[in-house]
């Protein structure tokens, strides 16, 4: 919604206020679609060129996310938290059960309770193969926390590809609109021997490409990229919280400190509440008693 909204100020203070300073749209409405078309055709040709399949793929899923928002919301995060106390209580008091949970979470009855967090192939193997890795008693918990870094590290930076791409776009539009404004002057000096009120419009015209690479830049691509950029460093606070209770668990720490350590390092307005997560953490214990 919020995007929707930054999307009609833009539009609505910028054709505003030229209206409002005199200015008409004959020109512009002429020309418009004439340098869209070389513009937009252009930043979408040299997009292609310069990216491979997947980052194509992965960039339009991340601008329709633009709109639609982070993936993970408080629920999941709570979640996650219960889903973690529930696989490391399980370690502590039944090593080969929980051997058997991250081995095939896919037929596992503890993930299957929360299925947005078994639908998302990261998280499933960061959990299994961190806790697979605890499970084979290395000597200093460091070496795993330096793995889930690098590990993690990795897989933001792999997120963040298609956000460099349109941030690389937004920044050849200016270029872009000097080129379609060029070949507007080039159709000018052809018609050099028209009058002054002909070759006026086909400058304007010309200058119109200019408008539209700035424009196109710095109100929607640019502010786009920045979105997807801001989206993957929502996303990526719940891999880190996974990390977090993790890590805890590697030095031995009471499941129920581990599940808090995590909670205590989520973003605030995601932050499950203390009293919830302790209720909920009961619950499950006397459903694994039973």
């Amino acid at each position: 919604m919020i995007p929707v909204v930054g999307i009609v100020i833009v539009i609505v203070m910028v054709a505003g206020g030229y209206l409002a300073a005199g200015g008409t749209t004959e020109i512009i409405l002429k020309a418009l679609p004439f340098e869209m078309v070389m513009i937009g055709g252009a930043a979408t040709g040299a997009f292609v060129l310069g990216n491979n399949v997947s980052t194509i793929k992965a960039t339009a899923r991340d601008i329709g996310r633009v709109f639609k928002g982070p993936q993970w919301k408080p629920d999941d995060y709570h979640d996650l938290l219960c889903l973690l106390f529930e696989l490391i209580w399980l370690s502590r008091q039944n090593p080969v059960a929980v051997e058997e949970q991250i081995e095939d979470p896919a037929q596992s009855p503890i993930f299957a309770k929360y299925p947005r967090i078994r639908a998302d192939t990261d998280a499933v193997e960061l959990i299994c193969d961190t806790l697979r890795a605890a499970s084979m008693n290395y000597d200093d918990p460091h070496q795993v926390e330096e793995v889930l870094d690098k590990r993690l590290e990795a897989r933001k930076h792999h997120a963040l590809h298609s956000s460099h791409a349109v941030q690389i776009t937004a920044d050849a539009l200016p270029a872009l609109g000097i080129v379609a404004a060029v070949l507007g002057i080039i159709k000018t000096m052809g018609a050099i021997d028209e009058p002054p009120e002909i070759l006026g419009k086909m400058i304007g015209g010309a200058l119109t490409g200019t408008f539209l690479g700035v424009f196109l830049a710095y109100c929607f691509v640019g502010p786009v990229a920045n979105r997807m950029r801001a989206i993957v460093d929502e996303d990526d606070h719940f891999f880190q919280l996974i990390r977090e209770v993790l890590v805890a668990n590697l030095y031995a720490h009471p499941a129920n400190i581990c599940v808090e350590v995590g909670r205590q390092n989520t973003p605030h307005h995601q932050r499950p509440e203390f009293s919830d997560l302790e209720s909920a953490m009961r619950e499950l214990k006397k459903t694994a008693a039973a």
